[in-house]
């Protein structure tokens, strides 16, 4: 029973692009027709059963023959042969010699129902692994996989409406409306694809559009935290600020304890420039945390400039040192502490604050002048 392992990260074989690898010739070598058990992470703990496959060639090769061949290390899915030779020495232990035989094995997928060995829930395994490759961050290899999902039941919302957030975390907001309408042709009444689909239309554009999807969705579940909670954002956007400080108000009587509410009521505050309010809401957003690590030191900041417009420069000093440090290194959170610095009369503390800006960006000419003006006033 001839067993091939591969990589959890190699996606091109469960998606069906790459139906060839190339392994070291075995004591018994492989022939055509031959049937192969294809495993991921075949000796760790994380082993599981990808597939069966029929092998439909090979071609025998020597390692010399492999070394510094481009062509061959491009078909197999690497960049170059230096890649490709780095892999395989990994894969052999550092064990590989020029004269060592190879075998290029072509192969073609089976359908679960001619498996001869122990059968899988194969969408369950492509989404499994899609959802961990969504969760860490690597959204173009997990859209191939929400893909091969797809390929084998079309219609499943979880997949669509996952492959709609990935395709939005590319970029690709067009493709990912149509993920979602597809989803909603067979759920229509889901308040999350619903609002899903209105941050896609958002991020395109079509304000309009965002805010048709959203009333929808709040017309389904008007008591949902997350459909308030974009819905008030679209809304600011379009500029409707008071509709959309009642929505957050709304949302506060249902979500009180999230930060994120009182910071966005803030937010929108600010800008109507109702100042006081803005800051009531940011102290109340510091005051719900639980910890220092869900404080938003964007929010903290923007308290800051509220402070500054109202002429308290103690309390904005007080907000941008806080805001440093939760973020250290954000350079407009240095210059706002230098320019309240300024404002104060403390010259050399504000040179100090613009030389952390300056060590950052050499050239961020606001901290270069204001710099210059505070030498001036030693």
């Amino acid at each position: 029973m001839p067993i091939l392992s591969f990589s959890s990260n190699d996606i091109d074989v469960i998606t069906g692009k790459k139906r060839r690898t190339i392994r070291k010739l075995w004591k018994s070598p492989l022939k055509k027709g031959d049937r192969l058990y294809c495993y991921w992470n075949l000796v760790s703990k994380e082993k599981m059963k990808i597939f069966e496959a029929i092998v439909t060639d090979v071609e025998d090769i020597s390692f010399d023959d492999i070394i510094g061949n481009d062509e061959i290390a491009h078909d197999e899915g690497f960049a170059n042969s230096d890649e490709m030779l780095k892999e395989f020495k990994k894969m052999y232990g550092g064990r590989v010699n020029p004269s060592d035989k190879f075998q290029i094995i072509y192969f073609e997928k089976l359908d679960i129902d001619d498996w001869k060995g122990d059968k899988i829930d194969e969408k369950s395994m492509i989404t499994k692994r899609a959802d961990i490759l969504f969760d860490s961050g690597k959204f173009d290899k997990s859209t191939m996989c929400y893909d091969a999902a797809l390929r084998i039941d079309p219609n499943d919302v979880y997949l669509l409406n996952k492959q709609g957030d990935n395709l939005s975390r590319l970029g690709q907001f067009d493709d990912a409306i149509k993920c979602y309408d597809r989803a909603l042709s067979v759920e229509p009444d889901n308040e999350y694809i619903l609002n899903n689909k209105a941050i896609a239309l958002l991020n395109a554009g079509d304000l309009e559009g965002a805010l048709k999807a959203s009333t929808i969705a709040y017309n389904y579940s008007p008591s949902s935290p997350i459909v308030l909670y974009w819905r008030g954002f679209i809304l600011e956007v379009l500029g409707e600020y008071d509709k959309a400080l009642r929505v957050y108000d709304k949302l506060i009587v249902i979500d009180g304890e999230n930060p994120e509410v009182w910071n966005a009521r803030g937010n929108l505050l600010t800008d109507m420039g109702r100042l006081e309010e803005a800051i009531e809401s940011f102290d109340k957003a510091v005051e719900v945390c639980l910890d220092d690590s869900e404080m938003d030191a964007d929010a903290i900041n923007r308290m800051g400039n509220a402070y500054i417009d109202l002429g308290k420069l103690d309390e904005a000093l007080e907000c941008f040192n806080t805001a440093i440090s939760l973020e250290k290194n954000n350079i407009d959170f240095l210059l706002n502490k230098g320019v309240v610095l300024m404002e104060l009369g403390k010259f050399e503390e504000a040179v100090d604050s613009f030389n952390k800006v300056l060590l950052r960006s050499p050239d961020n000419e606001d901290a270069f002048f204001l710099k210059e003006e505070c030498l001036d006033n030693f």
